[in-house]
């Protein structure tokens, strides 16, 4: 591979379809170029990285005073200064010199995808820093963006300050609401004090946003204010402490730590007491970006099985001749390619609900926060999913480090459990359906999509009333889940958010066969089969008839 943007037609067909074209024209060159150097140097360093430069943790200097630093190693340092050039996170608020307006969610998504493909542990980073440049924009004074904004939003012609997002404490895990640093007021700011149990992107961060308790807010969720923490500051002056880092699975690239606070100077962004629900609104973007760090690993695991089968023999032939393979090779390419649309679809509404694309309508933004929710459970599980599908494609190869799909297993596996559980997902599709009927905009607006295409798709007739049924389905499937009782519906849950994530995806791969070539009807029809008829016995199974014109025509 030479260039993850150049090598993936898909992903060409979407950005040029879904950005302006004097947008497209820009970024199209700078894809290129950032394309070549994720599947060059910037791999090359992620592998170091991995095996032998993980980030180390400095706690004394040599005459025995706690610094409590955090070491990484001169190629991540590279890595940090060539993605943040590019604006992955600044272009998404400043204008971009070319273009004489900002960039966009999508485009910095793109690029992300586009990342996360060599390196997923640093896309964590770049994420945090995301998530805090949102914050600090729509929350902060005046006074604070002018401190902080500036530095996190740099390209280069500032001093740049990585972010960071710390809410997870040690007693309460996903139960932020049982949280306990303490904030208290100093006059112009607050000092924190407590402890963050998995503070991601310790140590590097030059500004983290922490949820904290403050006196009269009251127990639970609703007594978290939100707070702009600089880092180096409070570390110089023992503010702040590095009990340790840990020691991870995968994504080793990202120092992840347990931090102590000793009366932190701290500044409070927004409103007091309204903390959470600013975060969770920073919480959605992050789910993003992790959907999109999914599909990429999916993109990554897929390549490296289709080359690794184009070169291989056994048994007297190569193995994209077997039947097994072809199938195998064919599944992966097209829901690979239906989730990136999917996302793509989503992160395009994303920029009318959190960007600058607006207006927006209240429907839009339910439907965002469902989307979001089973988009992420749903590529979360299938990057681990495509990460063994890569394993066994290689044998035992598949096996060793010096291989990357090891890692890419490794570092899959994380995504599950960042930004939120199955679980914690399925618990919000019901939150989402009790208070806003989430369930029936889904329904109506699958109908009305559904509606746009079916006469006008090049899809067989019969998986078209595939999917109409399974509407009919979900619909019945809704009435007998809301006669449980509450802890039951729970247990549905997840159960209720594949069906959904089924229906989605397959309304999308239907838009896709519309608007797209040859090519694309045929991974519409393989997706489609595979998700609603896949035990159907034929002689001419789809994912084989379509494998030339899928797998083989794409670079």
């Amino acid at each position: 591979m030479q260039n993850f943007y150049l090598e993936d037609d898909h992903l060409q067909l979407l950005v040029n379809r879904y950005l302006t074209p004097a947008f497209a024209t820009w970024a199209n060159t700078e894809l290129e170029n950032f394309g070549a150097r994720c599947a060059g140097e910037i791999d090359e360093r992620a592998a170091y990285t991995d095996k032998a430069g993980e980030p180390k943790l400095i706690s004394y200097d040599k005459f025995g005073n706690e610094v409590s630093k955090v070491w990484v190693n001169d190629g991540y340092q590279k890595t940090v200064q060539e993605a943040y050039g590019t604006g992955i996170v600044g272009y998404i608020h400043k204008e971009i010199p070319k273009l004489g307006h900002s960039g966009n969610y999508l485009y910095a998504f793109t690029q992300g995808y586009l990342l996360s493909q060599a390196e997923a542990g640093f896309y964590c980073p770049v994420t945090l820093t995301k998530a805090t440049a949102y914050l600090l924009n729509r929350y902060a004074s005046p006074e604070i963006k002018r401190r902080f904004l500036p530095h996190v939003l740099a390209t280069g012609e500032e001093k740049l300050y990585e972010g960071a997002t710390f809410l997870t404490e040690r007693q309460g895990g996903s139960d932020v609401g049982a949280n306990e640093v303490q904030a208290e007021n100093a006059g112009s700011y607050y000092q924190l004090s407590g402890e963050k149990y998995f503070a991601s992107n310790a140590g590097t961060c030059g500004v983290a946003m922490v949820l904290a308790r403050v006196g009269g807010g009251g127990p639970g969720t609703k007594g978290l204010s939100l707070f702009a923490v600089p880092w180096e500051e409070n570390r110089e002056n023992g503010g702040l402490r590095i009990r340790r880092l840990k020691n991870k699975l995968g994504v080793r690239a990202v120092p992840s730590a347990e931090v102590e606070f000793y009366q932190a100077k701290a500044y409070l962004v927004g409103e007091l007491h309204r903390g959470f629900t600013y975060m969770m609104e920073a919480l959605n973007l992050s789910r993003v970006a992790n959907a999109v760090a999914s599909v990429g690993i999916m993109r990554r695991a897929y390549i490296e099985a289709k080359n690794y089968a184009k070169h291989r023999s056994a048994f007297g032939k190569q193995l994209t001749d077997y039947p097994m393979i072809r199938d195998t090779l064919s599944t992966m390419a097209a829901k690979q390619e239906v989730y990136l649309s999917t996302l793509f679809t989503m992160i395009q509404l994303m920029d009318k609900v959190m960007g600058d694309d607006g207006p927006t309508t209240s429907t839009e933004q339910i439907l965002f926060r469902l989307y979001v929710a089973i988009m992420k459970k749903e590529t979360a599980e299938q990057a681990i999913h495509f990460a063994h599908e890569a394993i066994e494609m290689h044998g035992g190869n598949g096996y060793i480090e010096d291989f990357v799909t090891p890692r890419l297993l490794r570092d899959a596996q994380v995504l599950t459990v960042w930004e939120g559980t199955a679980n914690t997902l399925g618990l919000e599709v019901i939150r989402l359906i009790d208070k806003f009927q989430v369930d029936e905009l889904f329904i109506m607006t699958m109908i009305e999509r559904l509606e746009r295409v079916k006469g006008i798709c090049q899809i067989e007739k019969e998986i078209v009333h595939f999917v109409e049924n399974g509407i009919a389905e979900l619909q019945t499937y809704l009435e007998q889940w809301k006669e449980l009782d509450g802890e039951l519906q729970t247990f549905y849950s997840k159960h209720l958010a594949d069906r959904m994530t089924k229906i989605l995806t397959s309304i999308v791969a239907m838009e896709e066969a519309v608007k797209g070539n040859a090519r694309e009807v045929a991974v519409s029809e393989v997706y489609l089969h595979k998700m609603w008829n896949h035990n159907e016995i034929s002689a001419d199974p789809i994912p084989l008839k379509h494998y030339e014109g899928i797998v083989e025509s794409n670079k």
